[in-house]
């Protein structure tokens, strides 16, 4: 007999958990609170669709080389259907800067380093037609989960067990009646707005939960190509992303063309974070970045959308079995952003999710034992994920530090000691080293795509080889590898207070 799921979120990390479960035969049921995607193609669903449930839709998001390996590998129909929406697939002979040109030769793993293209409107609502065709799996749109089912036991060890059984829903469109669901196991894929943290430690569950504020706000605004013009080439002199200590920016080319820019500013920077809020104090500071005027020139695109933020980012991690003393929970998992969230600026979010839901499904599959999938599961969350939360929690830490430093006035590059010298000295030549240098960039780029544990590049012998080569010509030449022209933070302050 087919074991029965529930899994609450049909979000993208929600999406790949259904359909990779049902695949393995479980039958396989997905509750979503908010409407299904509007009839008609992707770019209605990005202008019309309702997302409440997802405060990030509209913002821009990357699908790294892990995501699209298991999208490649495992749904090669769904890549071609995504590719027909619009979405284009870049490559990694395609990312290389025109200066390494001449350097490059393909390489065994190369392909795997490629990115798809296209706004989470178009992924989802081409993913959610696809997901609602296989067998074995229904979607129930509308459904608001309001509860958790919980049986409680003790174990034979004589400590207690608590097993999720099944959910609590209500029909806020029938004078919120309640209804339940039962399950053999339950999901939690409910990202951000996750409320099974709360339901399950009310009812005696013990959860240890990190969190980290990364002390930033963000705001995107949509664009799409003035008619007959194509997207800038690629300029490693004015890259279309970066950071300024005071700000971060970026540029996220889209489908159809369409791109975002997002433009990321430290909770504290008050007169930046008022003008970002104005969609022509926005494109006022954009057009003083020279890495984004090609993209911004009026007679290369137009503004779709006004520029709209997202706060309240955190790096979160729960724990669901925080050690052996701990109450069993049983039949319940969660993944993606519910479990292990990361800053949504490092576009990690929706490759991680999506491994996460392929890592359970592995563990479901392959173990029946409640307790020992428990078990598997946290083991192999902790191996693959979270190398890249402790990764992006040390680039928020950075982030946080760099920002201060900026708004005092002071110094970061200044060593207190050898051993810090040493740190320094060695982060300038490898970022001169990946600017110079193919194999570095290449090795960077394997981290930035995820498709190795972060920094695994570093164990090849011939790029540090290079970086500690590169460390000879001096801290002072290497260091000119980082400087990105643009408005200083008090010429930007200045500039965005005059009026428009």
């Amino acid at each position: 007999m087919k074991q029965s799921i529930a899994v609450v979120g049909a979000g993208i990390c929600g999406l790949f958990t259904g359909l990779s479960l049902a695949r393995k035969g479980f039958d396989v049921t997905l509750f979503e609170r908010d409407v299904p995607p509007p009839e008609g193609n992707a770019e209605e669903a990005f202008f019309s669709w309702q997302r409440r449930g997802a405060a990030q839709f509209r913002h821009p998001h990357a699908f790294l080389g892990l995501m699209c390996s298991v999208l490649g590998e495992n749904y090669p129909d769904l890549l071609d259907e995504l590719l027909a929406a619009g979405a284009r697939k870049l490559t990694f002979e395609d990312m290389v800067p025109d200066h390494l040109t001449d350097q490059y030769q393909p390489e065994s793993g190369d392909e795997k380093l490629w990115m798809l293209l296209c706004r989470r409107a178009t992924i989802e609502t081409v993913l959610r037609h696809y997901v609602a065709r296989e067998s074995n799996l229904r979607i129930q749109s509308q459904t608001y989960v309001t509860d958790v089912i919980v049986e409680e036991a003790q174990s034979a060890q004589g400590g207690p067990t608590l097993t999720v059984t099944g959910l609590e829903l209500t029909d806020r469109h029938n004078q919120n009646t309640k209804s339940t669901h039962s399950a053999d196991i339950i999901i939690n894929a409910s990202g951000r707005a996750d409320k099974f943290y709360q339901w399950l430690q009310h009812k005696g569950a013990e959860i240890v939960e990190q969190r980290d504020d990364a002390e930033i706000v963000y705001y995107t605004r949509h664009y799409a190509l003035n008619e007959g013009v194509s997207e800038p080439k690629r300029d490693s002199e004015n890259p279309s992303a970066g950071d300024l200590g005071y700000l971060k920016y970026g540029v996220f080319p889209g489908d159809n063309g369409h791109f975002a820019i997002i433009v990321c500013l430290p909770n504290d920077e008050t007169e930046l974070r008022e003008a970002v809020k104005d969609g022509d104090k926005f494109n006022q500071i954009c057009m003083n970045i020279p890495g984004l005027v090609p993209w911004m020139n009026p007679a290369a695109a137009t503004p779709t959308t006004a520029p709209f933020g997202i706060g309240e980012i955190h790096a979160v991690w729960r724990d669901y079995i925080p050690s052996d003393e701990s109450p069993k929970l049983l039949n319940y998992f969660a993944v993606g952003d519910a479990a292990a969230r990361t800053n949504p600026l490092y576009g990690r979010g929706c490759s991680t999710g999506t491994l996460h839901a392929h890592l359970l499904s592995e563990v479901l599959s392959s173990e029946s034992d409640p307790w020992q999938r428990a078990l598997a599961f946290k083991a192999k969350t902790e191996e693959e994920i979270r190398p890249i939360f402790n990764a992006s929690l040390n680039e928020d830490k950075n982030g946080i530090k760099k920002a201060a430093a900026a708004r005092e006035g002071r110094s970061l590059d200044k060593a207190k000691s050898i051993k810090h010298w040493f740190a320094l000295a060695f982060g300038d030549a490898l970022v001169a080293a990946a600017k110079y240098q193919l194999h570095v960039h290449r090795g960077i780029m394997r981290t930035v795509n995820l498709v190795e544990k972060p920094g695994n590049f570093l164990k090849d012998k011939r790029i540090r080889n290079t970086v500690f080569r590169y460390m000879l010509r001096g801290r002072k030449r290497n260091a000119a590898a980082r400087i990105q022209r643009s408005a200083s933070r008090d010429e930007m302050i200045k500039i965005v207070g005059e009026p428009t």
